[in-house]
């Protein structure tokens, strides 16, 4: 219940599923029913956000003149300007669910959810998940790989590894905790370790490319995955997950630590802490 506050809340009649409050991100608690961000609108809600936007003008207007420290609202929140007057006007409806659900807000979200989903696949489709075998890749724990990827007999996957549609990997290759996206390939000998490989990206042979986990801890009564700045106050990048963008060239021999590479770029040597531009 004490984590809810740190999320959008509401109350809902249980026999309509009408939301009768909401709240985003209260001081107090309010429900243990959260805002998971998944909305489905009509186009009348084209006439509430008109009504917000032309209401923030008036505001303005009124008042940004008289008091020099006003700041003029120049965008609308669904959370924090519709939803509670919809609510109020019985306009909002709720799905309550209590199936599986992840916030994504940092890169290392990415590989947590990535680690659940897999968890997920081993408890009701087990027939998902690569399996240890004659001719086939060594396989550690919960790994997918799409039917169209291309894994050597001798790479080594997992534990919570996801490959993609028309991935290749080379003989050799080990991947922990990390996710490859379409058409990517890893040459030889390569070793990715808690990243995530970019469509079309190539990894070059013998090359390292390594983040930093950002793991919650287990021992804690709400354990979650914080949301930490992509820079601490002394300017630097915090330690965090690898990211290749798409059609990003790793040569080979080279080491990638904790860093971010934007998409289309033909790397010529070794980077740490760094976002290559």
């Amino acid at each position: 219940m004490q984590e809810s506050v740190k999320y959008g809340c509401l109350v809902e009649n249980p026999e309509t599923h009408e939301v009768l409050h909401y709240v985003e991100k209260p001081g107090t608690f309010v429900s243990s029913k959260i805002n998971t961000g998944i909305y489905l609108c009509s186009p009348d809600i084209i006439h509430d956000l008109n009504d917000v936007w032309r209401r923030q003008q008036e505001e303005n207007f009124n008042g940004g003149f008289g008091d020099i420290l006003a700041r003029p609202s120049e965008s609308i929140s669904l959370e924090h300007n519709v939803f509670s007057e919809m609510a109020s006007a019985g306009k909002l409806l709720v799905y309550y669910t209590t199936r599986f659900w992840s916030q994504i807000k940092s890169p290392g979200s990415t590989l947590y959810a990535n680690r659940h989903y897999l968890q997920l696949y081993h408890e009701t489709h087990p027939d998902r998940l690569a399996k240890n075998g004659d001719g086939l890749p060594s396989i550690i724990d919960d790994v997918f790989i799409h039917p169209t990827a291309t894994v050597h007999s001798t790479a080594m996957l997992g534990p919570n590894v996801s490959i993609g549609p028309n991935a290749t990997v080379g003989a050799g290759v080990r991947i922990k905790e990390s996710i490859v996206l379409e058409h990517a390939t890893l040459q030889d000998h390569c070793c990715v370790l808690y990243s995530i490989v970019g469509w079309n990206s190539v990894v070059g042979p013998w090359s390292r490319v390594e983040g930093t986990p950002c793991d919650p801890n287990p021992n804690k009564p709400f354990a979650k995955i914080q949301s930490v700045p992509l820079f601490n106050m002394a300017g630097k990048l915090n330690p965090s997950i690898t990211i290749l963008g798409c059609n990003v060239q790793v040569p080979g021999e080279v080491i990638i630590l904790n860093s971010v590479v934007l998409p289309h770029k033909d790397l010529a040597g070794s980077f740490k802490n760094q976002i290559i531009l």
